[in-house]
């Protein structure tokens, strides 16, 4: 397989960084970031697969707009014509192998959701630990852009083992003991004072303006806070308030 030095370097920061001792949603946003320069690529979103409530959550984006975003959660993807089938391949994947493009074209799903953000071409890796859904890369070409190759294929499917790895490595080291045994000392300064404004009801607007942060920020770090703490909403947290203060 022939590689250009730009696309060996991005590769190798692909597998550097799935090397690295990260959490789930690190692995995630980061392999964003390096995939869209592997790939010369302009959206991506990743999702894991939440079998007991028949969702797709945890989501992580790159140039995609939020709201959109909240749509797909509560709508779109219960309509959703090509994640399913994308998959059940187990491998790299271009959207117009499970759908003919002219049939994709005309779906609600792309029309009322996809080409709001511009995504256009897509190609999708779903990564498993035997029937168990890790997560997914979900890259996407915008209008201007071109379909992706065979030789884009091989490529995701070549850090795909790297990247189950690591993901199955962060599952495992999450910490055995009890959300409320969890030291305090594994949050950050910054995690610590998100936290306590999220126990004194503050929205995630007015976090921001009180942190002097930008609001993509502060659902960074509520993120962390839920993945550390083992809790998944924001009453979960409100509960550790005095342990907090």
């Amino acid at each position: 397989m022939f590689l250009s030095g730009t696309k060996q370097r991005a590769l190798a920061t692909c597998f550097s960084l799935l090397a690295e001792d990260l959490n789930e949603r690190e692995i995630r946003e980061r392999m964003g970031q390096a995939t869209l320069a592997l790939f010369r690529a302009d959206h991506f979103a990743s999702y894991i697969w939440n079998a007991p409530s028949g969702c797709f959550a945890q989501p992580v984006a790159i140039h995609m707009d939020p709201a959109n975003l909240q749509r797909y959660e509560a709508w779109y993807q219960y309509r959703d014509p090509i994640t399913f089938a994308l998959q059940s391949r187990r491998h790299a994947t271009l959207v117009s192998e499970v759908m003919p493009r002219r049939d994709f074209l005309k779906t609600e799903f792309f029309n009322d959701f996809l080409a709001r953000d511009g995504l256009h071409w897509g190609i999708n890796l779903h990564a498993f630990d035997g029937n168990e859904a890790l997560g997914d890369l979900r890259i996407w070409r915008g209008r201007s852009g071109n379909e992706f190759t065979a030789h884009d294929k091989q490529l995701l499917d070549l850090i795909e083992p790297a990247f189950a790895a690591a993901l199955r490595r962060a599952r495992r080291s999450l910490p055995a003991q009890a959300p409320a045994r969890l030291p305090l000392a594994a949050l950050s300064r910054r995690e610590m004072e998100v936290a306590r404004c999220v126990c004194r009801g503050l929205t995630d607007k007015e976090i921001a303006r009180e942190l002097a942060i930008a609001l993509p920020s502060v659902r960074t770090y509520l993120q962390r806070l839920f993945d550390k703490l083992g809790v998944h909403r924001r009453a979960g947290l409100a509960q550790l308030a005095e342990r907090l203060h």
